[in-house]
């Protein structure tokens, strides 16, 4: 099997004609439903491919020693024709602050190497429905919490995952691993988990389809936390048919991508111009695009963005102290409180190598989760960042709103990410849903457009990003350079 037509080494596979680069989820469960395809074969090949690449990426911490028994186990349940759905004998991989029973899950922390005793509840579903736990993804070192200065990408337990476009360029975090190890063909999907940006963003500079649903759609439960008033797991594929599939197993409610949300649609369009030109062009492109779909564009700007990332900004302190206190509770053999989370990184040879720990020493002083200046900030932030939402949906009678999700990547450096374009956090602080879909590039480094709906709104998001990705295939596999031409 030729896996992906790249400039990365490639090694020939067990099974015929597949592109693992272009393959989507119904297109593997054909295959493996008349029999060309066994997700035995399938997993190994998913399995040479990260031995073959992934030394370039960095994107996948652990291979799951029992990946190829579960492919078996899909294998055997299809002869006696008892199929779990199109998902079952499919490899995916978890970022890796998702618990997944037997494998370390560390939220790229040396503290949390212990594994836990259970699986997340997202896990259980994807168990149920058949997939193949590939293994885990690196990401950037607790969700980019611990510092202001952590580089995207970076953690104690996996070092430096990489852009697979420019390799020198970051990925972008925090579910850095699963967004590049998605680019690269490592696994068929991934799943990423966003406090805010943390699945759009990688997904945007990877080149990557990545859907942050509705606030508790997908079950938290078994998940290290930022905080439990925003984060959220989500699927992150290389196209929109596979997200959707991801999202019926994590959601339990199916989306069908039924063509035409486009015709005759309103949306907003949020440029978000000036920060750099190319992207300016990108998004001007697919404005054109969806009026050639038959879809109406109106201009729009999205109001208290200042306001709600100051309140945002105060409220997650005291949301994670609470709230990984109490999953740390759950995890024996790890440390319990953020103080010893601090001790444990002020006695470790790597974990303070990179950067501090200025936000864990907030946290630690951060006031208790009742607080009335907490509560005030929270409230502040959620209600300002749904207005923010609702009000131009409703002024303007839009369908959904879409604007750039992303600049060019930036080179990896030590001392932090630069101030780069994001419109992630209104969708993100107001529990809404969003999801990136790649629309262009900058020279080799992609660049995506989000499309982002009010709360509950799911479905409608999802049909306008694959109307897009089929009136635009602007998607194309990486070329691993070693830096820009």
């Amino acid at each position: 099997m030729q896996l992906v037509t790249a400039s990365a080494p490639v090694t020939a596979g067990p099974c015929a004609d597949v592109d693992l680069d272009r393959a989507t989820i119904p297109l593997l469960a054909d295959l493996m439903a008349d029999g060309t395809l066994t997700s035995v074969e399938l997993t190994h090949a998913y399995l040479r491919r990260i031995a073959d690449v992934d030394r370039l990426v960095r994107a996948v911490l652990a291979v799951d020693p029992t990946a190829l028994k579960q492919a078996a186990d899909s294998d055997h349940r299809r002869t006696r024709g008892q199929s779990r759905g199109p998902l079952d004998g499919v490899p995916v991989l978890l970022k890796d602050n998702i618990d997944t029973a037997g494998l370390a899950t560390t939220a790229g922390s040396r503290a949390l190497c212990v594994p836990p005793r259970h699986d997340a509840e997202l896990v259980r579903r994807l168990r149920a429905a058949g997939a193949v736990v590939l293994g885990k993804t690196n990401m950037s070192e607790w969700g980019n919490f611990r510092s202001p200065w952590t580089p995207s990408g970076w953690s104690a337990v996996g070092g430096q995952t990489r852009n697979p476009h420019v390799l020198g360029h970051s990925p972008c975090g925090s579910s850095s691993g699963s967004a590049a190890a998605v680019a690269a063909s490592l696994a068929q999907v991934a799943i990423g988990t966003e406090t805010n940006g943390s699945i759009v963003s990688p997904a945007g500079h990877t080149g990557v389809v990545g859907f942050k649903p509705t606030l508790g759609r997908v079950s938290g439960a078994g998940v290290v936390p930022i905080s439990l008033e925003q984060d959220t797991a989500g699927p992150m594929a290389r196209n929109v048919e596979d997200v959707a599939v991801l999202m019926s197993v994590l959601a339990g409610v199916d989306h069908p991508l039924t063509p035409g949300a486009l015709r005759g649609a309103r949306v907003g369009v949020w440029r978000k111009a000036g920060f750099s030109a190319v992207v300016d062009r990108v998004l001007e492109s697919a404005v054109e695009i969806l009026r050639g779909c038959g879809a109406t564009t109106v201009d729009v700007e999205l109001r208290y963005q200042e306001e709600i990332h100051a309140a945002e900004r105060a409220a997650l302190v005291t949301e994670f102290k609470h709230d990984v206190e109490e999953y740390l509770r759950t995890r024996p053999g790890v440390p319990r409180t953020v103080r010893e989370l601090i001790e444990f990184n002020e006695n470790d040879p790597v974990e303070l190598s990179r950067f501090g720990q200025e936000r864990f020493f907030d946290a630690e002083k951060a006031p208790p989760i009742g607080d009335a200046a907490y509560l005030d900030q929270r409230r502040t932030a959620t209600t300002l960042a749904r207005r923010s939402i609702d009000e131009v949906l409703a002024a303007h009678h839009l369908d959904v709103i879409m604007a750039p999700t992303n600049g060019p990547a930036w080179p990896t450096a030590d001392n932090g990410d630069p101030d780069g374009l994001s419109t992630a956090s209104p969708a993100a602080v107001a529990g809404c849903p969003t999801i990136t879909v790649p629309a262009g590039f900058a020279g080799p480094l992609p660049i995506g457009v989000s499309f982002l709906g009010g709360h509950g709104a799911d479905a409608t998001v999802l049909r306008f990003a694959a109307d897009f990705e089929r009136a635009a295939p602007a998607r194309r596999a990486p070329a691993y350079l070693r830096t820009l031409p």
